[in-house]
Formats: C-alpha cells, sequence, structure tokens
C-alpha cells in the first residue's frame, strides 16, 4: 500500500524544527524528504534482486544540511547555475547578486531555496502520495526582484518515478531557474565511473575558466561529451579533454536536449550501473541538463553511515534552463514576467534489467 509520514528530523540553528516525510509507493519505493531545502535525504530503491539501497548521497542528521553539504538532494533556485559577475540587467535596471562561487552566483546566492525552511502538506493525491512545499521569497531577496510566490511538489508514483513539479508567480519582472540536485550513486557505494550514461543531447554548451558558457553550443559528437550511446562514465574522463580538466577533471556542463517541442515532458538521461541492475531515467520539460560528475567531492565530507565522499562518488543530472541566460539573450529566455505562472517538471524514474 502506498503510504506518507511524518516526523522530526531536527532542529536549525536558528531554534526553527524540521521535518522529514515518508514517501512510499506500492512496490516498496521510498523517499525520504525533508522540509528544509525540499531535500531528498533518501531515496530507497530495488536492486534485480529485489533488495532495496539507497541512491543517494546525504546526511544522517539535519545539521550537515545546513552547514556543509554540497546541495545534496536540494531544491534549487530561484537560479540554478551561475550567473556571470552575479549580476543582470533588466528593464533598464542593474541587479546586483550574491558573489558565492568566485565572480558568480551560484544556485540563487548564499541563502537558495536548499537554505529555505519550506511550508509543507502531506497527504495522497489521486491515489499518489505527495509532498507539497511552499514558499513566499520576498522581493530582494539575495538581489532578485519580485515577491516569488513559490510552490514545489514530489510525487511519488506506482511506475517508481519520483517527480518535482515547480510553479511560481512573481509580481515584478524577474529571472527563474529552478532544478533538482540530488547526486545518485546506483551501487550505493563507491565510484561512479562505471556507470553507463545517456543522454539524449547533440550538443552542449563548452564554459570558460569561469565554467560560464561561452555562448554557443559545441557538437559531442566523437568527443568525451558524447554520450548519445550508452558509455562508461569514465570513459570520457580517460580521453582529457580541456573543457573536462577546467572542471577538476570530470564533468560540470550544460546539454542542450534534443526536444520534440519546447516544453514537452521527454527523457533527457538515461544511466545503468550492471552490478545492481539499476537503471535511472530522467525526464523534463526543461531544454537543457546539467550532467556534474562529483568533481569536487574531496573525501572531506562523511556522510551516511561514515561514507567519505571521495572524487566521483555521485553524479548529478539536473534538468534546467541554460547558465546565465539572463546574460545571454541566445539562450531560451528565463524572464518570468508579472502574473506569469512558471511550471516546470523533472522526473526521476526507476526500474532493473
Amino acid at each position: 500500500m502506498t503510504s506518507i509520514s511524518k516526523r522530526v528530523f531536527g532542529r536549525l540553528s536558528n531554534g526553527q524544527s524540521a521535518d522529514i516525510y515518508t514517501l512510499t509507493n506500492r512496490h516498496g519505493l521510498c523517499a525520504k524528504i525533508t522540509n528544509f531545502g525540499g531535500v531528498v535525504v533518501a531515496l530507497q530503491v530495488p536492486d534485480k534482486a529485489g533488495q532495496l539501497g539507497d541512491v543517494v548521497l546525504g546526511f544522517d542528521t539535519l545539521a550537515p544540511y545546513e552547514d556543509i553539504s554540497p546541495y545534496f538532494g536540494a531544491l534549487i533556485g530561484p537560479y540554478g547555475n551561475r550567473i556571470a559577475n552575479a549580476a543582470f540587467a533588466l528593464n533598464g535596471r542593474q541587479y546586483q547578486l550574491q558573489k558565492n562561487d568566485g565572480s558568480n552566483c551560484l544556485h540563487g546566492g548564499e541563502r537558495g531555496f536548499d537554505k529555505l525552511l519550506w511550508a509543507a502538506e502531506a497527504g495522497e493525491v489521486s491515489g499518489v502520495p505527495t509532498l507539497q512545499l511552499n514558499y513566499l521569497w520576498p522581493d530582494g531577496e539575495g538581489g532578485f526582484p519580485g515577491n516569488l510566490q513559490l510552490r514545489a511538489e514530489y510525487r511519488l508514483t506506482d511506475t517508481n518515478e519520483l517527480t518535482t513539479c515547480f510553479f511560481a508567480v512573481s509580481d515584478r519582472a524577474s529571472h527563474v531557474n529552478f532544478t533538482q540536485h540530488s547526486y545518485f550513486n546506483l551501487l550505493g557505494q563507491g565510484s561512479v565511473a562505471q556507470h553507463k550514461v545517456q543522454i539524449d543531447a547533440d550538443s552542449y554548451l563548452p564554459i570558460d575558466e569561469n565554467f560560464i558558457p561561452l555562448g554557443e553550443p559545441a557538437p559531442v559528437a566523437e568527443s568525451a561529451f558524447d554520450f548519445r550511446k550508452p558509455k562508461a562514465l569514465g570513459e570520457g574522463l580517460q580521453q582529457g579533454h580541456l573543457q573536462t580538466q577546467r572542471v577538476n577533471g570530470g564533468y560540470d556542463h550544460n546539454y542542450v536536449l534534443n526536444k520534440t517541442a519546447a516544453n514537452a515532458y521527454e527523457r533527457a538521461a538515461r544511466v545503468c550501473e550492471m552490478q545492481s541492475g539499476r537503471v535511472l531515467e530522467v525526464y523534463t520539460t526543461e531544454p537543457g541538463l546539467q550532467f556534474y560528475s562529483g568533481n569536487f567531492l574531496d573525501g572531506s565530507i562523511c556522510g551516511k553511515q561514515g561514507q567519505r565522499y571521495s572524487k566521483h562518488s555521485g553524479f548529478c543530472l539536473e534538468p534546467q534552463h541554460f547558465p546565465d541566460s539572463p546574460n545571454q539573450s541566445q539562450f531560451p529566455s528565463t524572464l518570468l514576467q508579472p502574473g506569469e505562472c512558471f511550471e516546470s517538471q523533472i522526473g526521476f524514474k526507476f526500474s532493473t534489467q
């Protein structure tokens, strides 16, 4: 039977209490999500023998998510990814954001969606365990214009898909870009270098030394970035591409997805881990997919059950609009006008082979 339950997860440094919700579907797949940052704390998924295993990186307690987490499992916004020089111009005015990634603004600045305590409502909607998170992002917070009324919904379906749906309305024109930032390891431990990755994209966005897109997409063909057919993640890294060297020996790049129509909910990627037989498929309405291979994990973070998260201990597949879109007019627009409703959907679907 499907179910959804709630318990206290812990207290934040300001004394506020955060809860953790457990969503379970008819097949036993289980997602544990806290209303602090909308973080997916655990995701128990069966392997080919039917044994459940946790496939996301994270922590056993609340405090590290507030203090040291590199966005493990979190909701990301109001602008996911990087904005060059932490600034953009809009309607004749220059907006200065927080610099938290060198000269860039990353994932909304010092206190983005991942550091918010969201108001939560849990229940079943049409038989699907659903967690609804709400927050009012105030005008000027982090430098972003507009009072932004936010809603994020997690749903765990009986097709073994955990979906994240975003809705937002602003009273002023602003740029928005939301995503979900889970780090996956389908084996549950060790390196993800042997995970076989497929990304449904013919091109990607090369970046400069500050991780900002150079502007024009480049074809993936005959390069370390070609995942149009399944390929071990580590195989691409062995090619020593300048772009992978630029991000500490790995991937931290946005792929331009092969969409049949704008906003169509379609597959963006597929990852398989052969030992467990677990398969992850990523679906989205978004035009891009940030592929990050955990290049900056260095063993300094002690995660669940004492695991040390080393380089390439996990990977992220983050559906989104393109980095630095407010400053690059050739990219699909991230502008949300007053009164418009922003909607997007991300799905992580699990199976075995």
